[in-house]
């Protein structure tokens, strides 16, 4: 058997340490459910639960329109709707704290320069990744890029569906919520709006 020099030194890799208060309030959850903290399957459940809502809430620690600080001026003239569809996401309910999944349409009309494609996604995310409504959270992506940007027009759309509703209370599986914001001309030209929902294919 061959080892590699570095593999005595290799180290698994850091968790983030967990407060002892954060997993007592997660045993506390677990108790209250019906089952036992303690047993095997459990014991090291409320260290994973609290890093992964650490992961799911990451959004806040972040400023999503820091992304769009890096813009092109030359796009050699074009001047047409720039559009990114089917971005997949996932949120949670600040109701229920239940999973919302979805996907996004971002689009916008340059004026002047435009940012690379992957920032209107990185946007979408920072703003995903926190307790949310779907509502706000199509409200909050609209607004960056329109202040941020300063395009000729902003339009997002958002499709989702939330465990809070299929899994819990009316139990209802298999519905989507639709969710829209537009600024500038997608909002006062009904032509534009016309348009940029065909895009989208709404």
């Amino acid at each position: 058997m061959v080892f590699d020099a570095d593999d005595t030194e290799r180290q698994p890799p850091q968790k983030l340490p967990v407060p002892e208060h954060v997993q007592e309030a997660i045993r506390t959850l677990i108790r209250w459910s019906g089952d036992d903290p303690q047993r095997e399957g459990l014991v090291d459940t409320p260290a994973r639960v609290a890093r992964a809502w650490r992961e799911y809430c990451q959004g806040y620690e972040e400023d999503p329109a820091i992304h769009l600080d890096r813009r092109f001026a030359e796009v050699g003239g074009y001047d047409e709707v720039v559009l990114l569809k089917d971005i997949p996401f996932q949120s949670h309910c600040e109701h229920h704290m239940a999973p919302i999944q979805g996907k996004a349409a971002i689009a916008y009309l340059p004026r002047d320069n435009v940012v690379g494609i992957s920032k209107l996604a990185r946007v979408l995310h920072g703003f995903a990744r926190r307790l949310q409504i779907q509502e706000r959270l199509t409200a909050e992506v609209a607004q960056c890029i329109w202040d941020n940007l300063k395009p000729q027009g902003v339009a997002v759309v958002i499709e989702a569906s939330h465990a809070c509703m299929s899994a819990r209370g009316v139990r209802t599986p298999g519905v989507s919520m639709i969710t829209s914001r537009l600024h500038g001309c997608f909002l006062e030209d009904s032509r534009s709006r016309k348009e940029v929902l065909s895009l989208m294919g709404y």
